[in-house]
């Protein structure tokens, strides 16, 4: 089996090398182009608009135009610079609109769209062992997942997110699911100590990872990941053997830690050190990690993330609603630990809107400290664009409007009364900005919605499917 991965992993190389020896030199023969002074073709043009770039400046472009050719971005700047320089076979007209990257949600579970208010107002303890984990046993199959998976993706589109990192069972069924409607994802296949509803053991699950890594591989819009669930529903063996095929199959990793005081308290009972300690002793850290929640980390800790390079997925919403606690996020980011927003899944938030998500992140800070700077506006918006790309380990492809990157943006209409008068682009998007916002959302530069109407998927559809089963689900 070692041989046949590394001859895979060769044999990827090198279909990937001569892949980007082929971008390069068309993006090459363009950037010539432009240098000449020639007009240059594309397949999209986006123009006029008020485009919030999130790169490294921070640029924001007034009347900016965004030039977009085989789903690649060649150019951003001013309209009035870049009118000549190319003929493009679309143009949007983005006057009086906002242009921005897509939203990055780096923490759900999409197909729980299905247990969305199903059992509300309870600690996470009981949540999970006396409701969620006893419907997903009766209820979760390949069939409900892909019907959860796309109400969630067209949940998730319509409020602007473009890219999603994902933990559940029969992970293949919502990699379909979101290639077919053409949203970014990192797909995560759930690992347990105990049987799950497609995998009797941590070695079954781990042998279904091996399949979707091979299927899925250099996929231009799917990446798979490892995903043992949390350090108290994993043994130490099963989270080194995770970290290994993770390793092996250079695959992110993504897990639940320090969510709650009692996992923390139970953890230290058992092992003698606090959740993120532990998994350092176990030499879990390295590569792109995932760590979603990270509410109760102790200074220490904190420190020990920053240096293994940790990504945080910051859930605010789920942690309000299960009452677990406020992340210590201000000293994370002075820590220099990379910080992304994430929803969690419908069932504990219960949406999946990375609007209300930047808004609950921004005031939770503000009034669990009694102080109104700690969490800017500015840093917020960084932390579902930018700062979620980071986290996933995807930051050179999306997560800003700059030229080589993706084309993955979405387009707000400004001209509504909650979004007028408009001072500060930032302040807009966290305090007065919503998902109904947005109208137009663009992934690899290809449009699945365009003035509010989806256009990958049959909403209607997947909406009385859901019905239907919520029915079975409550009886």
């Amino acid at each position: 089996m070692k041989m046949h991965i590394t001859w895979m992993t060769q044999l990827s190389k090198h279909r990937l090398f001569i892949v980007t020896a082929i971008v390069s030199t068309v993006f090459a023969l363009v950037s010539s182009r432009i240098a000449s002074g020639a007009t240059v073709p594309v397949d999209l043009m986006i123009t006029n608009g008020l485009v919030v770039t999130m790169d490294a400046g921070m640029s924001v472009v007034e009347g900016g135009s965004i030039a977009v050719y085989k789903g690649e971005i060649v150019e951003v700047g001013p309209s009035a610079a870049m009118k000549d320089r190319y003929v493009a076979a679309r143009t949007i007209d983005a006057a009086g609109k906002l242009v921005m990257p897509g939203l990055v949600n780096s923490h759900t579970h999409a197909a729980m769209t299905l247990f969305r208010g199903l059992a509300d107002d309870l600690p996470l303890d009981t949540w999970l062992t006396k409701h969620i984990w006893p419907a997903e046993a009766k209820f979760i199959t390949p069939a409900s997942v892909r019907i959860g998976a796309n109400l969630a993706l067209a949940e998730m589109i319509r409020s602007g997110t473009t890219t999603f990192s994902d933990m559940y069972f029969y992970a293949d069924e919502l990699a379909q699911a979101a290639k077919t409607a053409g949203v970014r994802g990192v797909v995560g296949e759930a690992v347990l100590d105990f049987p799950t509803p497609d995998s009797k053991s941590p070695q079954e699950s781990f042998v279904i990872i091996e399949k979707l890594a091979a299927k899925w591989r250099n996929d231009p819009l799917i990446t798979i990941a490892v995903a043992p669930h949390a350090p108290y529903t994993c043994s130490p063996e099963t989270l080194k053997s995770a970290k290994k095929l993770a390793d092996t199959l250079g695959l992110p990793i993504t897990i639940h830690v320090s969510e709650t005081r009692k996992e923390v308290t139970d953890i230290t009972a058992k092992y003698g050190v606090p959740p993120f300690e532990h998994l350092d002793r176990l030499g879990f850290f390295g590569g792109t990690v995932i760590v979603a929640h990270a509410v109760y980390p102790t200074p220490n800790e904190i420190r020990l993330m920053a240096d293994k390079k940790v990504g945080v997925a910051h859930n605010p919403q789920s942690n309000m609603k299960l009452a677990s606690g406020v992340a210590p996020v201000p000293e994370m980011l002075r820590a220099g630990i990379t910080v992304g927003l994430g929803t969690d899944g419908a069932a504990s938030n219960n949406n999946l809107s990375m609007f209300k998500e930047m808004n609950a992140a921004a005031l939770l800070q503000k009034v669990s400290r009694l102080e109104p700077t700690a969490m800017a506006a500015r840093e917020t918006v960084k932390a579902a664009t930018i700062g979620g790309a980071r986290v996933l380990g995807l930051e050179k492809r999306i997560g800003s409007l700059e030229k080589g990157k993706r084309a993955d943006l979405i387009i707000i209409d400004l001209n509504r009364p909650h979004l007028v008068p408009l001072y500060d682009v930032y302040s807009l998007l966290v305090y007065a900005a919503n998902g109904a916002d947005v109208e137009t959302v663009i992934i690899d530069g290809r449009p699945v919605m365009e003035n509010r109407k989806l256009l990958t998927l049959d909403e209607e559809s997947i909406m009385r499917e859901a019905r239907k089963l919520a029915l079975k689900i409550l009886n």
